[in-house]
């Protein structure tokens, strides 16, 4: 860059005329008459300099070298450069070499700069200076910095032989550039000293002084004069609009007084990384983090970059600061000194828009609320942790971090004001600079700190779905989530179907410090779901208003969603091959694992923050590519139409292809659903802000009910309807007519059976937009009442492929084979097995003690289910498909036209409940019965008892420890022992017939882990042992040829004590509850006591499942097992 571009010289007399121009225009007083001598002087003053250097090839003028005025350089100079009239090239060369290992050396341009310091700007007055230095000439003023000021400068003209220009950063174009005056300018004219001492000058030396000052009062005629050794500078501070600094002066030779109390620590570093400039944050000698943030003048801070050399007066020293701050800070407070000792050779790096921005908001935190030190630094961390997040595609970092006003306060603020209004509220009045640089002892703000425990962190949304991934893996153990000695019994097939799906929940506390969500809410066009977004990416989310009520207000799209108390849920899916349960441990048997990470929270517990109005125009880059967040204010062109939604289906894959006409692709089958409900009134236009009132249509009468199909970028408009609430289709641009009256084909091919009581159906296009409006300012709209099926007409034979609804507590969710086939085929014949959730829930009836429980099953184009249907949440089931299973089980299905509606969230602490102790006579009763209970009982007798080792990848019986399949080779060299046994027992009011299992059967027979095993390893040799018990204490019937020891073994412990005792039975209905078969009446039945009979009714025997098996408290367990001996 050049003020007059460079061109080729004839000769000197050029330069030397560019020169003259140059001096008249930019150097002489404005106004008078050119100086004579001023021209000459200057070319002296240069050729003085350029002539200094060892090599100048015999020129004796920089003919190379322009003028440049400071107008110029403001206006031309757009990157950082350097000028030394006094370096060769080869001097230049090197100082670059040097310079390179640490960055890049600032470029030399050659140019010659002229003017006359000065302390005063351009714009300022006699009394309203401001402590900075400046350079001015006739076409401006330019900010400056110097190591050593000489005083005698002041008000001169000087050529500067050495110095480098930083005009100001690309983002800051209200800012300027500034210079940094390398070497001692070079006056033109020349210094004049007065060596006349023969005046004395009285001065007052500290003590005396100070002596002075105590008794003004009574003396008069003090020497205005103070002399003294300079012990102490303090920084610039500013009190009622003046600004001022303080200096210390110590003891003189004369007096020998002593140096105040206050002991100065001084600190000399070199600056290595700039952390963040606004905040007043930087890196020294790579150890030590550097605060300028409690100085109140930051002018040093704009020469302040990698390579400047610090001096560090009265600054402090403070470590263990906590808040996510490791190393040791040093900072300067008001009486502190910040001195420049040596300038950067590198050029300024350039630096991220949230490095460049929030000066002002950093200062009015810091003043306002009066932080410590440690709360700053995580302040100016959790603010820039939140830009990362939201910027630029919301806000631009400008914006984000833009002073707060009354009023007004900005985004920024308002996030961190949760924790900052408990941590440290605004205080008034201010912090007093004068008393921190004045007092003694010394206090400031700096003193009184502890170590920060880290309130919270703001993590972007792509950390939190990785680290939810990561624990849910870390924590996924087989072992936990198949305790022995369940798993030991289970075959390959129930082994790996148990560890299919799993679920991990994390709270807020499980992370250190506290994670807060923070986020744009937004609605998934490809999904369905809504999403918490930010710059990294997205994390679907499950939202419930206030008393369960669904979140279903579609102006929410768009805000800022902050929340500190959420269920992060991780849903675990794992495809193993498990042979038994002896390889848990390895996890080479895992073939594939997924993870489906969402967070689930109540409006209640979020801030909800609206973006302002001046957002970036990127920020619909936050929202879904094809999705409009809310109507636009500015949209005065739309027609729409309210309509009272009484039902909505199921989100799901439907037969509605979306390519174009005549594609060649296969058409694929996109997400789609269907609402249905009635118009309300005809269609209104829009007229300014405000809505016409509805069109008159022909036949008022006529019934309006409609269907209305979400498919393509329109299903981002599932999660915000429910039934119930009334809602405005907003189809923006010009009036076209009947747009909301024409039938769509492809919509009324769909489903004829519902349509039958519509009277239209219509497609939603992607660019309508929805609203919702309060039913209270509409009149005549319909009241919808939550259906639910009745409990008699739930468990009856009626109707069993109705549609049921209720509502219900999820009680376990497992993976299990589909319904209808464990295979189906595809294309190739091959044969892949598809999965199946079932849901058990416990049903809410009111005033019902023991609620029933029921299967429910989601198959096919359902998958993967909605979320939050977790164990512990309540759900409302709308028009699930009642079914009969062949042994008179119900159970339901969820079908096309299913709505789910989660009602409440899993608690977030585990509720352990008892299971209620109650008599076998209770559960005869036809209503009120638990599904699971606990009862004393006796066993009278043993029915049935079966051994058996089967093969763990087939099932089929292992003799031998082989498999027995004919017809192929079984690839499983494993086998797993099952066991069953039907016992009789009784309580004194009803008998039952109970059915044990695997580990159960060994607790029934009274025998230890160790007998457990050595039975079952008598047992693996002929494969199978089963044994039938004809009557109470009849004979043995085997049902397979076994050892005669074995069968008098198991027929003696059959009939002993050690099996015939009294119990505490856990155990569940072997059938759940239903109607379709009646209970057997009670039946005569006789008894015979000695001589007399005795005739009397009988209640037909309970067939339970045993849960768990212990002693009472009078059986003693170790003389029931020796008697087994």
């Amino acid at each position: 860059m050049a003020a007059h571009p460079p061109h080729p010289l004839d000769s000197e007399q050029a330069w030397l005329e560019n020169a003259q121009a140059f001096i008249h225009k930019s150097l002489c007083p404005a106004g008078e008459e050119p100086s004579v001598q001023l021209t000459p002087l200057v070319i002296d003053c240069v050729k003085t300099v350029w002539l200094s250097q060892e090599v100048n090839h015999g020129f004796t003028l920089p003919l190379s070298y322009s003028f440049v005025s400071v107008q110029d350089l403001k206006t031309h100079q757009l990157l950082p450069c350097c000028s030394h009239l006094s370096w060769s090239s080869s001097a230049y060369q090197t100082w670059v070499q040097e310079a390179e290992p640490s960055g890049t050396p600032l470029p030399r341009e050659r140019l010659l700069f002229l003017g006359t310091l000065t302390d005063l700007s351009e714009n300022l007055e006699q009394e309203g200076r401001n402590g900075n230095l400046y350079v001015k000439d006739n076409t401006g003023v330019l900010a400056c910095e110097l190591i050593d000021l000489d005083l005698s400068w002041m008000g001169r003209l000087f050529l500067f032989p050495s110095w480098s220009y930083l005009p100001p950063a690309r983002c800051n174009s209200s800012g300027e550039g500034h210079l940094e005056l390398w070497d001692s300018p070079v006056p033109v004219f020349p210094m004049t000293t007065s060596l006349d001492c023969a005046t004395p000058l009285h001065v007052l030396y500290p003590k005396a002084a100070s002596y002075v000052l105590r008794q003004r009062r009574k003396l008069k005629d003090v020497p205005p004069n103070l002399a003294g050794t300079l012990v102490r500078l303090s920084a610039l501070a500013k009190s009622q609009k003046e600004t001022y600094f303080v200096l210390t002066l110590g003891g003189s030779p004369l007096s020998g007084s002593q140096a105040a109390s206050h002991v100065s620590i001084i600190v000399q570093g070199m600056v290595t990384g700039v952390l963040n400039e606004p905040a007043g944050l930087f890196e020294l000698d790579r150890q030590l983090e550097l605060c300028l943030a409690y100085q109140q003048f930051p002018g040093i801070r704009q020469v302040i970059r990698p390579g400047v050399s610090l001096e560090l007066q009265d600054v402090h020293l403070l470590q263990s600061l906590g808040g996510g701050t490791t190393r040791p800070v040093l900072a300067p407070c008001f009486r502190g000194a910040v001195l420049l000792r040596a300038f950067s050779r590198l050029k300024p790096e350039i630096q991220p828009s949230h490095q460049t921005q929030g000066a002002s908001l950093y200062k009015q935190l810091l003043w306002e609320r009066q932080l410590a030190l440690p709360l700053y630094l995580w302040t100016v961390k959790a603010l820039m942790e939140l830009a990362h997040k939201l910027c630029p595609h919301v806000l631009r970092h400008r914006q984000f971090l833009q002073h707060s006003s009354p009023g007004n306060p900005s985004l920024a603020l308002q996030l961190l004001a949760p924790n900052l209004d408990v941590l440290a509220p605004p205080c008034s009045p201010s912090w007093n600079p004068q008393k921190v640089i004045l007092g003694e002892p010394h206090h400031c703000p700096l003193q009184k700190y502890t170590r920060l425990q880290t309130p919270c962190s703001f993590p972007a949304l792509a950390t939190v779905v990785k680290e939810g991934e990561r624990r849910a893996w870390d924590a996924f153990d087989p072992q936990a989530l198949l305790p022995l000695p369940e798993a030991s019994h289970l075959t390959s097939c129930q082994l790996n179907q148990h560890l299919s799906w799993s679920w991990l929940r994390l709270l807020p506390s499980a992370f250190q410090p506290p994670q807060v969500l923070l986020g744009v809410l937004v609605a998934s066009s490809h999904k369905g779901f809504l999403q918490l977004r930010d710059q990294s990416g997205s994390l679907p989310c499950l939202l419930l208003d206030k008393d369960s009520r669904p979140f279903s207000d579609p102006q929410f799209i768009g805000v800022v969603v902050r929340v500190e108390r959420f269920q992060l849920i991780i849903e675990r899916n794992v495809k193993s091959s498990y042979p038994s349960w002896k390889e848990l441990s390895i996890t080479s048997y895992i073939q594939k694992q997924k993870a489906r990470v969402y967070v689930q929270f109540f409006l209640a517990d979020a801030l909800i923050l609206p973006v302002p109005r001046f957002s970036s125009p990127l920020s619909t880059s936050l929202t879904s590519p094809r999705t409009k967040p809310t109507l636009p204010e500015d949209l005065h062109i739309a027609q729409s139409r309210l309509f009272f939604l009484s039902h909505k289906e199921a989100l799901m894959k439907r037969n509605v292809p979306l390519s174009p006409a005549g594609s060649s692709e296969m058409p694929k089958l996109p997400l789609s659903f269907l609402v249905s409900g009635s118009w309300l009134g005809g269609t209104q236009r829009k007229e300014g802000t405000a809505w016409r009132p509805s069109e008159p249509k022909g036949d008022n009468s006529k019934d309006q009910k409609v269907l209305l199909l979400f498919v393509g970028s329109s299903v981002r408009w599932f999660e915000f309807l429910h039934p119930g609430q009334v809602y405005r289709l907003v189809a923006p641009g010009p009036a076209t007519p009947l747009l909301f009256e024409e039938d769509d084909p492809s919509c009324m091919s769909q489903r004829p059976l519902e349509l039958a009581g519509c009277t239209s159906c219509l497609t939603v296009q992607d660019d309508w937009i929805l609203e919702l409006e309060s039913s209270q300012d509409i009149p005549d709209v319909p009241s919808v009442n939550k259906a639910e099926t009745s409990l008699s007409d739930l468990f009856s034979s009626n109707c069993s492929d109705s549609l049921v609804s209720f509502s219900a507590e999820i009680l376990s969710r497992t993976l299990c084979e589909p319904l209808s086939a464990s295979l189906q085929m595809k294309p190739g014949n091959a044969q892949v097995a598809r999965e199946c959730v079932k849901l058990t829930v416990a049903l809410e009836i009111a005033d019902c003690q023991f609620p029933p429980h029921l299967d429910i099953y989601i198959n096919g184009p359902h998958l993967p289910p909605p979320l939050g249907l977790l164990p512990g949440a309540r759900v409302y089931f709308s028009q699930l498909e009642k079914k009969i299973s062949r042994s008179h089980n119900i159970y339901c299905c969820f079908r096309s036209s299913t709505y789910v509606q989660v009602l409440s969230f899993p608690p977030e602490a585990t509720i352990s409940v008892s299971l209620p102790h109650i008599y076998l006579a209770e559960l005869l009763r036809s209503d009120q019965t638990p599904f699971q209970a606990t009862a004393s009982c006796h066993i009278v007798c043993v029915f049935s008892l079966q051994l058996r080792w089967v093969c763990s990848h087939c099932t089929s019986l292992c003799v031998q420890g082989r498999c027995t399949l004919q017809g192929s080779t079984c690839p499983s060299k494993t086998s797993v022992s099952q066991a069953s046994l039907r016992l009789l027992v009784e309580d004194g009011t009803a008998e039952a017939v109970v059915t044990c299992r695997n580990h159960h059967v060994a607790t029934a027979l009274g025998l230890r882990p160790s007998e457990w095993t050595s039975l079952l390893e008598f047992v693996r040799g002929p494969g199978r042992i089963a044994l039938q018990f004809l009557g109470t204490g009849a004979h043995l019937e085997p049902s397979a040829k076994m050892n005669d020891s074995l069968a008098l073994f198991l027929r003696t412990l059959c009939s002993s004590i050690s099996v015939l005792r009294p119990i505490v039975l856990s155990f569940e209905l072997e059938k759940k509850p239903s109607n379709i078969i009646p209970v057997d009446p009670p039946r005569l039945q006789r008894f015979q006591c000695g001589e007399l009979p005795f005739l009397t009714h009988v209640n037909p025997k309970l067939r339970l499942s045993c849960l768990s098996i212990q002693e009472t408290e009078h059986t003693s367990f170790r003389e029931a097992s020796a008697f087994s001996h």
